[in-house]
């Protein structure tokens, strides 16, 4: 699979009539260009969708940085950092990878940090229960 970055910043709108996908794109300015491409509807509904997740994206609340990560006693997690008012809970594996978890109480995140075992515990409480996204962390700092 090859994948390529994608800027849609300046479309403006999109629609789907008679065959044709309908763009129209904010070229800067106050000019914009409306252009129609043969696809069939399933590219309008695959667009729509595409800035449905964007915007969901863009909805969740920024974490704070300045908020540390502290070690968890477990192999499974490496390290936890919660963020009370916005109930997050990022969580760093021991792959380096970190993922961060929205709507997580702040009782939970405690059980989480004191049970003897981080990896059963996260497995029971937190797989297919809380939305999440992987994010990237910079390590170097």
């Amino acid at each position: 699979m090859k994948l390529s970055k994608l800027d849609l910043s300046n479309v403006v709108a999109i629609a789907h009539t008679q065959g044709n996908l309908q763009l129209l794109l904010d070229l800067g300015g106050k000019e914009l260009e409306f252009l129609e491409i043969s696809l069939p509807v399933e590219a309008f509904e695959g667009l729509q969708y595409l800035n449905e997740i964007v915007a969901q994206a863009k909805a969740k609340p920024p974490f704070a940085d300045s908020i540390a990560m502290f070690p968890a006693k477990s192999p499974m997690v490496n390290a936890l950092r919660y963020e009370g008012s916005n109930k997050i809970l990022q969580v760093e594996f021991p792959s380096q990878t970190v993922s961060q978890y929205t709507g997580v109480e702040k009782n939970t995140c405690q059980d989480l940090q004191e049970t003897g075992s981080a990896g059963r515990f996260f497995n029971k409480k937190f797989r297919g229960k809380y939305q999440y996204d992987r994010i990237d962390v910079d390590h170097d700092c």
